[in-house]
Parts: C-alpha cells; structure tokens; sequence
C-alpha cells in the first residue's frame, strides 16, 4: 500500500497553495436518484468563474455516504476535467476503515485530486491512539497531501487541539479543517500548531471571526450558493476593512442560518441553489426534505442579503 510516487516534495501542493474560500460541493441527482454530471459541471463552472480559490467534492455537503466508490470517482474526475487545473481540487476520501481511506485517496489523486481530505473513521468511538495511527498511516501510504476533518458532530469522535497539533506535525498532512462549534478549539489549534499550515474553518458563521484569528480561510457550504459574496468578505479582510468585512459577514448570517440546519443541512444548499436558478438537484434517500414553509425562509433570506 506504499505510496509510490518518490519525488511528491518537488510535485506536490503546498499549505501556502491552499487560502481563501473553498466551497463544500454538492452532489445533484436527478430525480431517478442517478448522479447528475451535466448539472455538476455547471455547479463547477459557476463556482470558479465567481473566482473560489479551491474546491472540494464528495465531501459532507457532496453527500458522500450515499455514493459509491465508483461515483465518488467519476464526481472527482468530473471536478478535475470542468476546473481545468484553475485552482486545486481537494475531494473528501473519509472511511470507517484505514485500508479503504487509503485505497480511496490514491485513486482520487489518480484521477487528479492535488489533495484530500478526510476525517477520522466514524460508527466506532475510537481512543486518540488509533486516530493518531489511521492519520498517519494514511498520510505515510498515499501519493498527495492530506487535510484532518475534525467533524465530531457527525463522526462521533472528536479530534483534540493538542492531537491535531501532533497530528499537523506528519510531513504530508498540510491543513485542517475544522468543524468543531466551539471556535476555541480552533484558536488552541492554531497555536499549537507549527506555522505556514492552511488551518481553516469549516462553519460559516465563524468565517470572519476564524480570518481574525489566524485561520486560512474556509471550507464552505455558503460558498457553494453565494460564492462571489463569500469571496468579497474574504478579500474585504485581507484588505483590512474589517468593517466592510464584520458587515458583510452578519449580513450573510441570514443565510447561514439555515445553511447550518440540522440534521439535512444539505437540503437547503440545494434549494438555494435551485431558487438562484442553478442545478443543485435532488437529494438521495434517506436524506430529508424540507417543507414549504422552510424553503419560503430560504428564499426569503437570499432576497435579504440581494442574491434575488
């Protein structure tokens, strides 16, 4: 299962390729439940045409545990071939096993993934131990670099501020991203951390709040519906107008708000994109579907932050 690329240092991304604003890609289906292609390439090339700086695929947003391995691939492939090398694509590769993460993040790099990420195996509560070795066993047999999901919210099993600083430690794990409600956690993180490592949020609500902080950028659901307003704020902040910036990002809060619903937080991205007259699709069972009543609210809050 070694990695088989030996000169992956002159090759590879690097922490510094990888800041700004990442949206978390979502899968359509049709309404037969069959992935959609057609529709994920407009989605691509929507989103790097309102200029995102990475994107990733097939991860939580992506609907991942009801793909197949095959599908999970073919979405990844789709991804490479619509961004055309524009900015790097870093596709989910989570498993409940050490053998299929590695398995499943050599064939993304395959198909052209510049990295991935994954979280800790979920189902199991596992001790630190063994979510030190899956993490480091997986960096040390694959041929890209990889970024930690910290997820504890849907894997079960949270990763530590000081074991995530270990864990940052390992040659090709290269960034982060966090999706712990408790910014504190990131803020420990970013200081136990070695510098130069691209140590991102993965909740919209903290976006500006994690930028203060140290934080890299973010990998992002909003951002998938209203990337050039996510994209805005991001360089508002690196232009020092934090004012602009702090204003910008309550505004999208209306937004967020049902972005960050639980536990379908991925049927209200897909409605809004298909309000904004974009292809976001179906769901696949047995994920939920939202009422009238809630998607009157998501039509509502993209009217208030002019998106309608």
């Amino acid at each position: 299962m070694a990695a088989k690329n030996k000169h992956w240092r002159s090759i590879m991304l690097k922490a510094s390729d990888v800041r700004g604003v990442i949206p978390a890609v979502v899968t359509p289906f049709d309404r037969n439940s069959r992935v959609d292609y057609k529709s994920l390439e407009e989605i691509i090339r929507f989103l790097v045409s309102n200029g995102v700086h990475a994107l990733m695929p097939v991860g939580g947003t992506g609907e991942f545990p009801h793909l197949l391995n095959e599908e999970k691939l073919d979405v990844i492939k789709t991804v490479v071939n619509v961004a055309g090398g524009k900015v790097p694509i870093i596709p989910g590769t989570a498993a409940c096993s050490t053998h299929e993460a590695i398995l499943l993040s050599n064939q993304a790099s395959e198909a052209g993934a510049d990295a991935v990420i994954l979280t800790p195996p979920y189902y199991f509560k596992l001790p630190d131990k063994s979510i030190l070795e899956h993490f480091t066993t997986v960096a040390r047999n694959i041929d890209c670099p990889l970024f930690v999901y910290n997820n504890p919210l849907y894997t079960g099993n949270n990763i530590s501020p000081p074991l995530l600083a270990e864990l940052l430690k390992e040659e090709k794990i290269i960034g982060l991203k966090q999706s712990n409600p408790d910014i504190g956690q990131l803020v420990e993180v970013i200081r136990l951390s070695p510098e130069g490592l691209s140590l991102c949020t993965g909740i919209d609500s903290q976006f500006y709040p994690a930028l203060c902080i140290g934080a890299a950028g973010i990998f992002s659901t909003a951002a998938v519906v209203i990337p050039a307003q996510m994209v805005k704020l991001y360089n508002l902040f690196r232009e020092k107008k934090h004012e602009e910036a702090l204003e910008l990002h309550m505004k999208l809060q209306k937004l967020n708000t049902f972005l960050e619903y639980d536990p379908g937080y991925v049927a209200p991205a897909k409605e809004a994109l298909n309000i904004l007259g974009l292809p976001g699709g179906y769901l696949r069972s047995p994920m939920p579907e939202l009422s009238i009543d809630e998607r009157k609210q998501i039509e509502n809050a993209l009217r208030e932050i002019g998106e309608l």
